[in-house]
């Protein structure tokens, strides 16, 4: 079945073949009479019949590329045949009614209305003197047959802009989607980066001390060298272990999420805060933890950030403070969970405030503002670089608890560093 959507594929495919189509057949219409001798109303044909049907032929060829100069030559070529030959040219006629058709499918609106008037009006007053009557069968059924094909060229205007309009809106909708799916990856890719970091960063920079004090004492105390290697080993294991989700993550496809097989491990929290210590310690820190208020469940977004920000605060003070020792308190507020970390820095100079730009506080920042929170790293007036971060706890409570406690590490040589948390 042919409709409007297959004319239109027709047309946009070849417009030039579809006018060249029409043209010849309105053309030949015109010529026919002159092969049979007569019109079928009996009129004698005559060369002005053959000369209309040679500029009807020639100007329906350039509807498209000019349709209102199109329209007006066809008017004025079937007033001049009317009056040089005394009746009205009936090819010329429809070239102008085919013309009406284009004007009223491409030209605005307003014009195209005018000049469809303006055309009937003329096509009226042709007829009105080719039959000496004005209220004459014919002379209304220029109106009717004018009326018609500018409606029919309205009708497939608004059918046009309708499909554009849906074809405009379906592609908007599909950048959307895109440009969604690309900003879930990017985010995506941004928590696999903070993962990676704060899984890595923690136990790498164990490794790393752990290695300068069993080279330090390889050969002296290999006792000591032999427990460094220990905490060396047992950081790597741990590495792998925490690896495992995140290359299991990253392995599936997206049909996979309903996988029986997928890691089980429960999601780092501060439930986990004591062994977390104990590695630190372990490695050489000693921690003050301080503890107030009255500690709770927490989301688990919450608390899975308020553990990577206390893994990778102790981590910096550890790898960049001059000294072996920090600070750590944990406040359960009625509506806020404060945590805040505080290491000695270097004497001299330093700016007072150092915000940083190291992966570390970036993804510090980022976990924070991820859950409404809020993170401030920077020297305080005390020679004490500080971090505090601020997550926001359902209601509950004022505080109630003060703890404290102490993880001594063992006593290191403080290695030169900036102070910076990075």
């Amino acid at each position: 079945m042919i409709g409007p959507a297959s004319l239109q594929r027709v047309t946009d495919a070849h417009p030039r073949l579809l006018d060249a189509t029409l043209a010849t057949l309105v053309g030949g219409i015109g010529l026919l009479p002159l092969l049979f001798g007569r019109w079928p109303d009996g009129v004698q044909p005559s060369g002005a019949d053959a000369v209309a049907a040679a500029a009807a032929f020639l100007l329906l060829l350039a509807r498209r590329r000019a349709p209102l100069p199109v329209l007006a030559l066809t008017v004025l070529g079937e007033v001049a045949f009317t009056v040089l030959a005394s009746y009205p040219s009936r090819v010329l006629k429809i070239a102008a009614l085919i013309a009406v058709y284009t004007v009223a499918r491409t030209v605005r609106r307003r014009t195209a209305l005018i000049a469809v008037a303006g055309t009937a009006l003329s096509l009226y007053a042709v007829i009105t003197y080719a039959t000496d009557s004005a209220a004459g069968p014919e002379a209304g059924a220029v109106f009717a047959w004018t009326g018609m094909f500018a409606a029919v060229g309205a009708t497939v205007r608004t059918w046009h802009d309708y499909a554009a309009a849906m074809e405009e809106r379906a592609l908007r909708a599909e950048a959307g989607k895109e440009e969604e799916a690309r900003r879930r990856v990017a985010e995506e890719r941004l928590r696999i980066a903070r993962e990676l970091h704060d899984v890595i960063a923690h136990h790498i920079a164990l490794i790393t001390i752990q290695a300068g004090v069993a080279g330090h004492f390889l050969r002296g105390r290999p006792d000591q060298a032999e427990v460094a290697l220990g905490h060396i080993r047992d950081a790597g294991r741990t590495v792998l272990d925490e690896l495992g989700p995140l290359l299991h993550v990253l392995r599936q496809s997206g049909d996979d999420k309903t996988d029986e097989t997928q890691p089980t491990e429960p999601v780092p929290g501060l439930s986990r805060l004591g062994g977390l210590l104990e590695s630190l310690t372990a490695a050489g820190l000693s921690i003050r933890q301080r503890q107030t208020g009255h500690p709770r469940p927490l989301p688990t977004a919450i608390d899975l950030t308020a553990y990577r920000v206390v893994q990778e605060g102790l981590t910096n003070a550890h790898k960049h403070g001059p000294t072996s020792e920090a600070d750590l308190l944990v406040d359960y507020g009625p509506d806020e969970l404060r945590i805040r970390i505080t290491n000695p820095l270097d004497s001299g100079p330093y700016p007072a405030a150092t915000m940083g730009t190291g992966h570390g506080l970036t993804g510090m920042r980022e976990r924070a503002h991820a859950v409404g929170g809020s993170l401030h790293a920077g020297a305080d007036t005390d020679g004490h670089f500080c971090l505090v971060v601020r997550l926001p706890l359902p209601p509950a409570g004022p505080p109630s608890d003060t703890r404290t406690s102490q993880w001594p590490g063992t006593a290191l040589p403080a290695t030169a560093a900036n102070g910076r948390q990075g």
